[in-house]
């Protein structure tokens, strides 16, 4: 590829610093979000198992996967999982050369044995891609930054949205695919599809070798979809699945759960469960999401107009879109994205969490109008925490499809998800 059109991606940052601290780099994610192209634009040589030069390779990674290592580091060894011989022949080589950084594997799906990430620790490093956030799609200014409102240092902007509400329906309708961004709106949703039908339709039948009935599958991605960003039980999804279809059992259903994991498709944001001694228990259950929202539009077959119409549904699709942002911004801060909800229906939507014990939390609202409920569970989960000895949150704050950049009194942010950055 020409490095004149690679879009940077935030995740180059974090690659580049592991290849400094460890052997090999594991970089998984869903199929098409780029990550052939980071691994290509991260190493000195390649090899790709499928594609032009895939059959022969395949057959030579398989047979002797020592060969399809050499080559000058790091190198890159794409879709490795369709070798899985080639895990022990890494791990095996970065034990015997001195130094790190040496090997770049892709997988856009994890293999039916997974055993072998046992064996990888200390040698071999996984690292999560995703699609592209709008920080990265050129989709957003930016001007809030996820590490400043962390460490203390943002100052109020002088900014407002780059899009207004149709142009925000349009980025959730397209989503955060490379190959999408660009695109006229008019033709992105059917790339989406596209990929869409390729996953119940193929994709999930390969990645475990097991015959899968694909309405079935195609009925779960809707459930999933009818219950984005909410913490629906397998029990309420099992209903939508078997619905006039008896023929799908409980492990029959969670064996499809199972392969869309493995694809990288569905990524259920945990449950937070910090240390708030609180008579109210935290409910663990976690909330149900994609790896991108556009999956849950072409799912139930949305367009902009019906999201235009149906604001309600939108703000679901809203919340995926800005978890799926901030899971890329909190990751240049070895950063988790979780949620809250206790059995007193005190909530945040989404909590950002690090590894030195900082954590924000956030509300995600259609509209600066509908901000104060809010801004009210925000300052309940602030004072809860405070009260019962845990450290304040370094942030609070509103997220909104369009508007204004805000900061009250409180200290609770009201931000655009198209002014927020890394």
């Amino acid at each position: 590829m020409d490095p004149s059109r690679y879009r940077p991606r935030l995740v180059d940052k974090v690659l580049e610093r592991r290849l400094h601290s460890s052997g090999a780099i594991l970089l998984t994610g869903p199929k098409g979000c780029g990550k052939s192209t980071t691994g290509l634009m991260n190493s000195r040589s390649s090899v790709m198992l499928q594609g032009a030069e895939g059959d022969n390779t395949l057959a030579t990674a398989r047979s002797n996967p020592s060969i399809i290592l050499e080559g000058e580091t790091p190198r890159l060894i794409d879709e490795w999982q369709m070798a899985p011989a080639l895990w022990d022949a890494v791990r095996t080589k970065v034990d015997e050369r001195e130094g790190f950084g040496h090997f770049i594997l892709t997988g856009s799906s994890v293999p039916q044995d997974d055993g072998y990430r046992h064996s990888g620790v200390g040698r071999i490093s996984e690292l999560r891609m995703y699609p592209m956030s709008l920080q990265e799609s050129g989709d957003s200014s930016g001007t809030v930054s996820l590490a400043r409102l962390f460490d203390g240092t943002q100052r109020l902007p002088d900014s407002c949205s780059v899009h207004d509400l149709k142009g925000v329906v349009d980025l959730v309708v397209r989503g955060g695919w490379p190959r999408a961004v660009g695109m006229d709106p008019e033709y992105a949703p059917d790339l989406v599809q596209n990929y869409y039908n390729a996953t119940i339709g193929i994709d999930v039948f390969r990645v475990d070798g097991r015959k899968k009935d694909t309405g079935a599958v195609d009925r779960l991605m809707r459930s999933y979809s009818r219950n984005i960003s909410t913490m629906a039980s397998t029990r309420t999804i099992m209903t939508d699945v078997t619905s006039g279809d008896n023929s799908i059992s409980q492990s029959t259903l969670e064996d499809y759960i199972d392969a869309l994991r493995r694809l990288y498709v569905i990524e259920d944001v945990p449950a937070w469960s910090p240390s708030i001694r609180s008579k109210n228990a935290i409910r663990q259950s976690p909330k149900r999401q994609f790896v991108d929202p556009s999956l849950a539009v072409a799912a139930l077959g949305l367009s902009r107009e019906r999201l235009l119409n149906d604001l309600n549904t939108f703000g679901f699709l809203l919340e995926s879109l800005c978890a799926r942002d901030l899971r890329v911004y909190s990751a240049l801060l070895n950063g988790s994205v979780l949620h809250y909800h206790d059995s007193n229906d005190l909530e945040a939507d989404l909590v950002i969490q690090l590894r030195d014990g900082r954590w924000g939390c956030v509300e995600v609202k259609t509209g600066g109008r509908q901000a104060e409920e809010g801004k009210e569970n925000l300052r309940r989960l602030r004072d809860q925490a405070v009260e019962a000895g845990h450290q304040a949150p370094s942030f609070m704050m509103i997220l909104i499809s369009n508007g204004y950049v805000s900061l009250d009194a409180d200290g609770i942010w009201t931000v655009p998800i198209d002014c927020l950055g890394p």
